[in-house]
């Protein structure tokens, strides 16, 4: 486990939020000069503590749909399990590839414009290592909710605003030509290039490069930029939990109560799996097991059941298709 100051604590805040911001900008919100900010960045780099810089893409507006897949597995060894994983990262179908601990050992979310690609994707998996999927469970990945990583601020906790600002999946569907396309690909692994190295790229103009950006987020194409965090060495660790409703008009309501916790950071909607996805991140277990203690109480007689996992690595994370 790494320990940061709380300056690092707002910087990564901060990224998280925008992580296109500017240094200075940056700076400002959490009082101290750009070149401080500049050089804490860097080391949360080297230290490993920041992966990358993310753009938040939501390509149902795009016309792709996704599919989640959780895998367990059977009689698999260590290089297996390593070549299974490889297999996905590797795939231009795939968005989403973790390892997971309890409940499933893997999750796979891949995008696709055609109901015929995933099966022709899953099939071709399925032919290859059926053998060692003792089950897998497909669910239509609907959406996702996406809220502040707050806790990160600890005591200044409520400073920090819990309002969601990330809506990826639904809406209407929007046509981007492919100059638009190009951009987004550049940005999805790398949010902050600038525009003026963008434009150089894509032979345009930093102008231009400029108002397509604003255009994309106009159009919610764009939800955000991000900051991918490895929690793991900040001594936080990755919930999820899947509930199982015994009064489903109650859903709303516990949406609306669970969101004023600072560790919630994202509500998955999918078709096939729970009636209310909710990811954590906390401190340790327990931390997780009192706030779902404290789900139950609060609402008596309507949560049925829940299970959990724990995300233990995430091997891939990009938010935009590897096909046009």
């Amino acid at each position: 486990m790494i320990d940061i100051d709380k300056k690092d604590r707002k910087i990564l805040y901060q990224l998280d939020i925008d992580s296109r911001q500017t240094v200075t900008q940056i700076g400002r919100k959490v009082n101290l000069k750009k070149d401080v900010v500049s050089y804490r960045i860097k080391k949360l780099i080297e230290k490993g503590i920041i992966q990358n810089f993310y753009t938040v893409i939501d390509s149902s507006k795009l016309g792709y749909t996704s599919f989640r897949i959780y895998l367990i597995f059977q009689r698999t060894t260590p290089e297996i399990e390593k070549e299974i994983v490889n297999y996905f990262i590797e795939n231009k179908y795939t968005w989403l590839v973790c390892s997971l601990k309890g409940r499933y050992d893997h999750d796979v979310i891949v995008w696709v414009k055609e109901i015929n690609d995933f099966y022709s994707f899953w099939n071709k998996t399925i032919q290859k290592y059926h053998k060692y999927f003792q089950n897998q469970i497909v669910s239509i990945y609907n959406q996702s909710l996406t809220y502040r990583n707050s806790f990160l601020l600890k005591d200044d906790y409520d400073k920090a605003d819990r309002v969601k600002y990330e809506i990826v999946g639904g809406g209407k569907k929007v046509e981007i030509d492919e100059l638009d396309f190009k951009i987004l690909k550049i940005l999805a692994p790398n949010t902050r290039i600038s525009t003026v190295k963008i434009a150089k790229i894509l032979n345009s103009t930093s102008i231009t490069i400029k108002n397509r950006i604003k255009k994309l987020i106009k159009l919610d194409v764009i939800q955000g930029f991000r900051v991918n965090i490895d929690f793991s060495k900040l001594g936080y660790y990755f919930y999820k939990a899947e509930i199982q409703l015994e009064e489903y008009t109650k859903r709303d309501e516990i949406i609306n109560y669970i969101t004023k916790n600072s560790h919630l950071t994202m509500i998955d909607e999918s078709v096939g799996v729970a009636d209310l996805e909710l990811d954590f991140i906390v401190e340790n277990t327990n931390t997780f097991y009192e706030i779902m203690d404290d789900l139950t109480k609060k609402f008596p007689g309507t949560i049925k059941n829940y299970k959990y996992f724990n995300v233990s690595k995430i091997h891939k994370l990009i938010y935009l298709p590897e096909i046009s």
